[in-house]
């Protein structure tokens, strides 16, 4: 099972882990792992009961996005739910903080499932251009009905453990005090005949729903008319009525394929990357003690700011943020670091300042432009601004915001517009990553996000 899979025994319960950090994500060899463990566990006599646990802060946040695109390796994930809903043993899914994507499916593959309060559950993968494609579509609508499980899959919703118990996604919630004592006390109960489980494949197809489905498609072509899987989805989901499971499986498969040979699954995937680099700066990782934040002016970036422990108010009439560090190397002094906070429409050829805070216009999201070649105070100031709940951009010298606005005017192709736009910041030095321009474009000037960004685009066409 090697170290991404743990199997114990408490009594007549075996114990199956899932140790694969940080989220547990359902990689080759947790795969492999999990079937290990089930063969040992099946081939136990003293053992009447299986319970899934994962270590750590989740359950399962779903498949590992890094094999996205490879040859696939065995054992393939649904061949791994299979065994679980098949095992002549009952399996019990444990789950705590989330169970997404693969991860969910996996709990759909168990016969019963019992959720800590602090749970959520659901079904991403239309948001990487893909549909669930280990059983979701074809498990999920068996126990909360079609038009809920339409809503959840195309949207990728998460619920929270009170609503995955009202609508039978899950069947029940506890506030035991870690995941063994749930173990111990469901094996109990099943031995005195006081729980009910099932498999969920083996429960009748959902009622067919045309109502709901239509309703869901029409709102679909007003809102996101040029994706992909939100329409293979609501194919997978039509055909769990008819279906049996086996062919239910295979078509939800063949078009999870179709999903991830379509271009925007490529594109998606690179905004999902993106957008979780962003809050890195390279070379910023010295150590910095950030000593405090005199806050003045009336900015509304200082409201988010105003409770930061570190935060002082300043009468200052003029806006902005005066920093006081300590780096690692300078024991004695603190240095001062001057921000200038200013909105999108602010003249930003004569800054004099060290750093640059543009607030950007209807968006949550900010740019920290970095004059004077200081990462590792910049890196320092977004994990502060962070904590106000803002996404930040990092850049330096100029601002990219203002770069990528400045080529829309009179563009007889915006869309080009900002490509070109993309790769002259790209290669003018204005980012750290060419991947923080994609991003930008896509939260604030409305790039399509299925396209990837304009800069991945502008490289694509090369």
């Amino acid at each position: 099972m090697g170290q991404t899979v743990i199997l114990n025994r408490q009594g007549n319960t075996a114990l199956i882990e899932i140790d694969n950090p940080p989220v547990n994500a359902l990689s080759q060899s947790v795969r492999a792992g999990l079937i290990e463990a089930l063969d040992q566990a099946e081939a136990d006599p003293a053992i009447e009961m299986i319970a899934l646990l994962g270590k750590g802060k989740v359950f399962i946040a779903g498949a590992d996005i890094k094999e996205f695109g490879k040859p696939p390796q065995s054992p393939i994930l649904p061949d791994v739910i299979s065994r679980l809903e098949n095992s002549p043993k009952p399996v019990i899914a444990i789950l705590h903080g989330v169970a997404l994507g693969g991860g969910l499916e996996v709990a759909l593959g168990c016969h019963y499932r019992v959720a800590f309060n602090d749970i959520r559950l659901g079904l991403p993968e239309v948001k990487l251009g893909l549909l669930p494609g280990a059983g979701g579509t074809q498990r999920l609508p068996r126990l909360t009905g079609l038009a809920t499980a339409a809503e959840w899959i195309t949207k990728g919703i998460a619920v929270d453990a009170a609503t995955a118990l009202a609508e039978g996604l899950i069947d029940e919630v506890t506030d035991a005090e870690s995941g063994e004592a749930v173990a111990t006390a469901i094996t109990r109960r099943w031995k005195s005949d006081d729980l009910r489980l099932r498999k969920t494949g083996e429960l009748p197809n959902p009622a067919s729903n045309a109502p709901a489905l239509e309703a869901i498609r029409q709102q679909l072509e007003k809102q996101h008319p040029n994706l992909y899987s939100p329409y293979r989805i609501l194919e997978a989901l039509q055909a769990s009525c008819t279906l049996p499971l086996v062919e239910g499986l295979r078509f939800e498969r063949d078009l999870f394929f179709q999903c991830m040979d379509s271009p925007q699954r490529a594109g998606l995937i690179h905004h999902f990357f993106a957008s979780k680099a962003i809050g890195k700066v390279p070379g910023g990782e010295a150590e910095i003690k950030l000593i405090r934040l005199v806050l003045s002016g009336e900015h509304s970036i200082f409201n988010a700011l105003a409770h930061h422990p570190l935060a002082l108010r300043s009468s200052s009439s003029n806006p902005g943020i005066e920093v006081h560090i300590r780096k690692a190397a300078d024991a004695k002094e603190p240095t001062t670091v001057v921000v200038k906070v200013v909105n999108a429409d602010t003249d930003l050829t004569d800054t004099t300042e060290a750093f640059t805070l543009l607030s950007i216009p209807d968006s949550s999201m900010l740019e920290l432009i970095d004059h004077h070649q200081q990462p590792e105070v910049q890196q320092a100031l977004m994990n502060v601004l962070k904590t106000g709940g803002f996404t930040v951009i990092p850049s330096k010298e100029r601002s990219l915001y203002d770069t990528l606005c400045a080529s829309q005017v009179n563009a007889d192709n915006p869309r080009k517009a900002l490509e070109n736009a993309a790769l002259s910041a790209a290669e003018a030095g204005l980012c750290y990553r060419p991947a923080d321009i994609d991003v930008l474009a896509i939260e604030t000037l409305a790039y399509p996000q299925h396209l990837g960004g304009p800069h991945y685009q502008a490289t694509l066409s090369k």
